[in-house]
């Protein structure tokens, strides 16, 4: 399989998972959505450093994988802020102990989703530009 189509592999599955936080978003599981936009955007990113040559990408850090692609790509426009917010959904809204009590359905919005999902579009529209260059 050649670099860019294990790229392209990990890319489409990206945009799966942003369809899937819109749908839970609709679906009003809001922590959900916001774990499956970190996702998308986490694959995304992995797929863009395979497709340029990466052999191996060892993290689930949005941030992390953002900080590669930039130093790779100079170009890639400023999406800091929106990584670090990505990754603080990673493990909250999976786990119950994530917070002081009750579950992380109660502590999730509409408004957390929306946003995750946005951040989460605006990174696959960015590495969806530098994907086959």
């Amino acid at each position: 399989m050649s670099n860019l189509e294990e790229g392209m592999r990990w890319f489409k599955q990206s945009e799966r998972d942003l369809g899937a936080a819109a749908s839970l978003r609709d679906s009003e599981y809001y922590e959900s959505a916001c774990f499956h936009a970190q996702q998308a955007s986490e694959k995304a990113l992995k797929g863009l450093l395979y497709a340029k040559g990466y052999r191996s990408v060892i993290t689930h850090s949005t941030r992390e994988l953002y900080k590669h692609v930039k130093k790779l790509i100079p170009d890639f426009k400023d999406y800091d802020h929106a990584s670090m917010n990505l990754d603080k959904h990673y493990i909250p809204p999976r786990y119950p102990d994530a917070f002081p009590s009750g579950s992380p359905y109660e502590y999730y919005t509409k408004e957390d989703a929306d946003k995750c999902i946005n951040y989460a579009g605006l990174i696959l529209a960015e590495v969806r530009n530098f994907m086959s260059e």
